[in-house]
């Protein structure tokens, strides 16, 4: 039998039986990888934002930290600085014996997805406490 009289009704020219869903499977595939990318980069997105919201937290300690020892205000945001991200906000308050500070930073995202990571912490100071 030769290829031009069809073969077998319903086989491909290796044995190979035709289905009616060939093709769907490209289909299919070309719905689920922008699915993934998107998974993938949201999940990138959630652990960059925790990586900063523990870099706030750490730079909010060691500013209460210097804080609490009593070192100058300019001291403060420089220990509070070298531990957080860059271009973090830092702001200092004094509230009877306890003094806190907090960190923000920016997180970078697409369009308008950015969102803002906080830190605080807050220490007692040295000199209220009585020996």
């Amino acid at each position: 039998m030769c290829s031009s009289d069809g073969g077998a009704p319903g086989l491909r020219a290796r044995g190979v039986p035709r289905t009616r869903d060939a093709g769907f499977v490209t289909a299919e595939t070309a719905v689920v990888i922008p699915v993934l990318v998107a998974v993938v980069t949201a999940l990138l997105w959630g652990l960059m934002a925790v990586c900063v919201r523990i870099e706030c937290v750490d730079a909010a300690r060691a500013g209460a930290r210097a804080a609490a020892r009593s070192e100058p205000r300019a001291a403060v945001i420089s220990a509070a600085r070298s531990a957080a991200p860059r271009g973090a906000r830092i702001a200092l308050a004094r509230e009877g014996a306890l003094v806190r500070v907090r960190v923000a930073a920016e997180l970078p995202g697409v369009w308008r997805l950015t969102a803002q990571v906080t830190g605080e912490a807050v220490a007692l100071a040295e000199e209220t406490v009585r020996r």
